[in-house]
């Protein structure tokens, strides 16, 4: 059973945001084997101001991000029948990872499919706080991407962990 997506389109930039089907298989692609399967999660595609003032709120940071992870770690009682594991949500803001994927000279899907990865990662408990969890996290993004043919991108010089996924 696949994952359940909650798309929400807030963007002004949905022309350039990828179909419901390529975000539905990179979350499938990202759960990791501890996640199960039939889990739910929302992707809210939002402009600028919107990410700023959530990225305000919840991290102290007055400026719009590309990604944002919310996840979900309230237990909730449904009947058996009902079982569905809420993951979380993912917050992107559409017109940066355009921005990003120019300044980096990457295919724009390419980028996409990067923070979609990276958010899941984030719900489902992996980190980058310290340099040993970052290169494992770092290593798993990239095997997963290399599976859709997307190359290592973190191998530029030139991008860091913290100027490509803030």
């Amino acid at each position: 059973m696949k994952p359940l997506l909650d798309l929400q389109l807030a963007t002004q930039a949905s022309e350039t945001c990828p179909s419901r089907q390529q975000l539905q298989d990179w979350v499938q692609l990202a759960l990791l084997e501890s996640t199960p399967a039939e889990c739910e999660v929302t992707v809210r595609l939002v402009d600028e101001d919107e990410s700023r003032m959530l990225n305000l709120t919840y991290r102290g940071k007055d400026k719009p991000t590309n990604v944002l992870s919310f996840p979900f770690d309230d237990p909730i009682d449904l009947p058996a029948e009902g079982e569905l594991s809420l993951l979380g949500d993912l917050v992107i803001c559409a017109p940066l990872v355009s921005l990003e994927a120019e300044q980096q000279d990457k295919p724009l899907q390419h980028h996409w499919a990067h923070l979609v990865i990276h958010g899941l990662l984030h719900l489902q408990g992996l980190d980058h706080e310290n340099a040993q969890e970052a290169e494992a996290m770092e290593a798993l993004e990239t095997r997963l991407l290399a599976t859709l043919g997307i190359p290592d991108p973190y191998t530029s010089p030139a991008i860091h962990h913290q100027q490509q996924v803030d």
